[in-house]
């Protein structure tokens, strides 16, 4: 179990040494962090409620725009699901990576405004629901709208991550459909990035994807979702690590739906049901990356087991 620190007795005992843990690690290059940060059920654990106080209560707000600051005093990296849903500006970028230390490592979404093939029919879709995205793996849109106001912080940048959702048959009957429209995207990506796919079809995880990504130096993303091989599954496929780095995403429990973690898991102060799997595949890969020496980037997701730092806490404990 963490244990105390005697040098900063005003923080939380397990942040302390989970802390020390992660830069330790961090100096191998193996960087932990989790999905997201602004999360209220960390308060006592990784963040401080006194440092949001305003007039003498908890002002969500400060909270919201200041709490990543304090995130980095703890982990080396995040994952920055919230670009999966817009083309952040010039201006927000320079702000966000203005509020934390040039230590800290950023991976992101890539907006869904190039990886959706088709909008879901829902109403925040509005008049687009249903229709085919006619910037779907637009190479052109991507450089512009996103990876060039990226470039400035590109040397703090871990991995910008195409998360495809899962295409229905309609869309791609199978993986060499998809790698039909995909490799030759991929020849296009600007230099000066790591890349990573993430796929949801458990279907396409097959050697001709794989060798695909490695031609390109492209990273497999190991995912821990609901209708993706175990962890340690995908670890052990031949062929799975494509590229000189790693990038992994621990969100969900195999056959649980999002909304049913958040309802099981929400507010995320503990975890509440750990998940052998994804920590057995996560401390292999911790493995891998050390005989490798080769970078690796891994974030955890509350909704996995509940508390995403006890997690990172639980697979690190003999490091």
């Amino acid at each position: 179990m963490i244990q105390g620190s005697l040098f900063a007795p005003e923080l939380p005992p397990f942040r302390v040494e989970l802390a020390a843990r992660l830069k330790r690690l961090a100096a191998e290059g193996i960087y932990f962090g989790t999905s997201s940060w602004k999360y209220e059920g960390w308060l006592g654990q990784i963040y401080s409620e006194e440092r949001y106080e305003y007039r003498g209560r908890f002002a969500k707000k400060r909270f919201e725009e200041e709490c990543l600051a304090e995130y980095a005093e703890t982990f080396p990296a995040v994952c920055g699901d919230f670009s999966f849903y817009q083309f952040p500006s010039q201006q927000y970028w320079q702000k966000l990576f203005g509020s934390v230390p040039p230590s800290l490592k950023f991976a992101f979404k890539v907006p869904e405004e190039i990886t959706v093939a088709q909008f879901p029919s829902h109403e925040r879709y509005g008049s687009r629901a249903g229709l085919p995205n006619l910037s779907f793996l637009d190479a052109a849109v991507f450089e512009n709208l996103f990876a060039d106001p990226l470039r400035p912080y590109r040397d703090r940048i871990a991995a910008l991550i195409f998360e495809f959702g899962t295409f229905s048959h309609a869309v791609f009957e199978n993986v060499d459909q998809f790698l039909s429209v995909l490799d030759p995207f991929l020849g296009l990506l600007p230099e000066g990035f790591r890349y990573a796919i993430e796929i949801r079809n458990p279907e396409f995880l097959r050697p001709e994807y794989l060798a695909c990504l490695h031609a390109r130096g492209v990273a497999h993303a190991y995912s821990s979702w609901t209708r993706m091989p175990e962890l340690p599954a995908q670890v052990r496929f031949p062929g799975s690590h494509t590229a000189p780095f790693t990038v992994t995403r621990a969100l969900l429990k195999h056959g649980r739906s999002y909304e049913d973690a958040v309802r099981k898991f929400q507010p995320y102060r503990e975890v509440q049901e750990p998940n052998q799997p994804a920590r057995a595949g996560l401390k292999e890969i911790v493995k891998q990356a050390r005989a490798s020496k080769q970078p690796a980037f891994i974030f955890v997701n509350n909704r996995l087991e509940g508390n995403a730092p006890q997690t990172i806490a639980a697979v690190t404990e003999e490091d």
